[in-house]
């Protein structure tokens, strides 16, 4: 075990899935906040307006921590291959359901009478109410982004080495933005789908095709900005494993 924890190889696998994992959880609990990004920025709001839906642009805050689930995927891939990525895409949907359903036996926890009114001087007159509107998101926003988030995964890492295939060692931002371009038009609109049409609100088509494509753009305005962030994980692969190693892996990972 410990010769095995002596190859950096290892060490960085365990480190790429430990982040990829950690992002992954943190994004679908703090999904649940809806923010104005104009508000945010502190300008005007863009009034946009598509498929006879118009507003400002509101997202939720796991969207800020996607792009960087993108580049550890595409990361992953260039190193480790297909089965890399798999393998840490199912252990983040496990450690999600696992997430999820201790935040659900924590919300039925019957409350200490003193902490439901705790927060009551910050605004917040009942605490065990505003926990459960907080952790207890709906079980079809739940299912609906898990379901999206393994099917964007496995099309990502597919679409990856199809293009590797032809692009060799060569245009490591096409691979990496092209699969995200056409999982991410997949996951962008199973999840809304499955959580908001067909779960109980069930929105006018017109709704779901103007979030879903809003939510789309800023996806992918968000990895091509993190391109420069590939490259640079990229340098640091190279110097922590060694140029020999790091393209021995790549070989490996090309061969998956």
């Amino acid at each position: 075990m410990n010769r095995l924890l002596d190859d950096r190889a290892t060490r960085l696998f365990i480190g790429l899935a430990a982040f990829f994992c950690v992002n992954a959880v943190l994004a679908e609990f703090i999904g649940v906040k809806i923010f104005a990004l104009e508000d945010t920025l502190g300008i005007a709001p863009l009034q946009w307006n598509l498929f006879g839906q118009s507003g400002s642009l509101n997202f939720t805050a796991g969207t800020l921590l996607w792009p960087i689930v993108f580049i550890m995927t595409d990361t992953v891939n260039e190193y480790f291959g297909k089965r890399g990525v798999r393998m840490i895409s199912w252990l983040a949907a496990g450690l999600i359901v696992y997430g999820f359903v201790f935040a659900f036996v924590a919300i039925h926890l019957a409350p200490a009478s003193w902490w439901v009114g705790v927060a009551r001087d910050q605004g917040v007159p009942d605490y065990q109410a505003a926990f459960a509107a907080v952790f207890g998101q709906g079980l079809w926003t739940i299912w609906g982004s898990l379901i999206a988030f393994m099917i964007g995964q496995l099309i990502d890492v597919s679409v990856f080495h199809r293009i590797r295939r032809r692009t060799g060692e060569r245009h490591a931002w096409l691979r990496a933005t092209g699969s995200t371009a056409v999982s991410q038009l997949v996951d962008s609109f199973v999840v809304l789908y499955i959580a908001f049409v067909i779960g109980p609100q069930h929105w006018p088509t017109s709704l779901f095709l103007a979030v879903g494509t809003l939510n789309y753009a800023y996806k992918m305005l968000a990895a091509i900005a993190l391109i420069p962030l590939l490259y640079l994980a990229r340098v640091g692969i190279h110097r922590y494993l060694g140029h020999e190693r790091a393209a021995e892996l790549r070989r490996h990972a090309a061969g998956d």
